[in-house]
């Protein structure tokens, strides 16, 4: 069980992100039409300049893409052998795009959004 030692355990990792999309299912049902909403486009800052705390983090935010998100999550899943060929950085920022949409969803303010 993750604890206050500073560990990140992957298996706990997994474990929430299962029981996060197990909720985001319940909630929006088991697809969600990206066309049908006006999420396209979102604010990203560079993962660099995220975590390097950069002096001017205004320089380093650039514009992310749902459906860029979405076409590489499906070309992740089409790879023949994926261990091969995963580039985490790369990867993981589409995933974390789509889960960022996933949480602005349900903010209490976007259901205009949702209906759309």
């Amino acid at each position: 069980m993750t604890d206050a030692d500073g560990v990140l355990r992957i298996a706990d990792l997994r474990r929430a992100c299962a029981l996060l999309l197990d909720a985001a299912e319940s909630r929006f049902g088991p697809q969600i039409q990206l066309s049908h909403l006006d999420v396209d486009y979102y604010w990203n800052v560079a993962l660099s300049a995220a975590f390097g705390m950069v002096q001017r983090p205004e320089l380093e935010i650039d514009c992310g893409q749902s459906s860029d998100d979405l076409a590489e999550l499906t070309s992740l899943l089409q790879r023949d052998d994926p261990e091969v060929v995963v580039s985490l950085w790369h990867d993981l920022s589409h995933v974390s795009g789509l889960l960022r949409l996933l949480a602005y969803l349900d903010l209490p303010d976007t259901r205009q959004v949702r209906e759309n």
